[in-house]
């Protein structure tokens, strides 16, 4: 619980964590209220319609955590990979492992601050592509629609906990990747770099995409009218959303057992 304390204070000031959050958010309101601000001038265009229909509610509800899901995706990513290599770069690891900390556990508590991060930055990102739809909506002249849709609402808590699971999941293997290299720059470059091949490879490999940590986290998060694909659908053919998430909880095991056995047999130099 110490050493969780000790990192959930250190994330919280870590200019990551706010540049993330930042750029989700900002982002998340510049498409909403984008297309609301544009609503005027496209509005005789193909397809008009149909993208004024995200600012209205129950639909919008699913339009934004898509978007938060299919964009925080690659943001978790790149995440992970700057906090765990920045421990290795900077240093912090070695002053920890000589006060005597054990290893594993420094690894499993930063793992546990991140996910409570994650889980904060998912509601407020949510929170605030709530608020930008509704702007967006009043700038286009679409009625607000129903907030309080009962069916919406009650499906809504078990959508954020399989969401919040899907991004620590991608988080985690970035996290796992810079560990291994030891290096920020190493593991957001490796980690973008699987992001976008496992798109890639559906081309030929689609049998085998479909368990891939990027594709399970998106099919594992049904969003109602989406399927979790959002920005960054590919389009592959899925796994079933229950069969997913247990292949989500895998990589999300396995990543974290392998940064952890890393950390606990690494030479600490420097």
């Amino acid at each position: 619980m110490r050493l969780f304390a000790s990192d959930l204070r250190k994330l919280s000031r870590r200019l990551a964590t706010w540049l993330t959050l930042g750029l989700l958010v900002a982002l998340l309101a510049l498409v909403f209220i984008a297309v609301g601000g544009t609503a005027g001038r496209t509005q005789n265009q193909p397809g008009a319609q149909e993208a004024l229909a995200i600012l209205a509610f129950p639909e919008a509800y699913d339009v934004i955590l898509s978007f938060i899901l299919g964009l925080g995706g690659l943001l978790a990513v790149i995440y992970g990979a700057a906090i765990a290599g920045s421990e290795w770069t900077w240093g912090t690891l070695k002053s920890a492992v000589a006060r005597g900390e054990s290893r594993s556990r420094y690894v499993l508590a930063m793992c546990a601050a991140i996910a409570l991060l994650v889980a904060i930055g998912l509601i407020v990102a949510f929170l605030v592509g709530i608020g930008a739809a509704m702007v967006g909506g009043r700038l286009a002249g679409v009625p607000t629609g129903d907030l309080a849709d009962p069916a919406t609402l009650a499906r809504l808590p078990r959508q954020f906990v399989r969401g919040w699971i899907a991004l620590l999941e991608q988080a985690a293997l970035g996290f796992a990747v810079a560990t291994l290299a030891r290096s920020q720059l190493a593991g957001i470059g490796v980690g973008i770099g699987l992001y976008f091949g496992e798109s890639f490879a559906a081309i030929f490999l689609p049998d085998i995409v479909k368990y891939l940590p990027f594709n399970v986290a998106r099919a594992a998060v049904a969003t109602g009218q989406t399927n979790g694909g959002g920005f960054g659908g590919n389009g592959v053919a899925s796994l079933p959303a229950d069969t997913a998430l247990l292949v989500v909880f895998g990589w999300l095991a396995g990543a974290v057992i392998v940064a952890s056995l890393f950390t606990e047999r690494a030479e600490i130099t420097g």
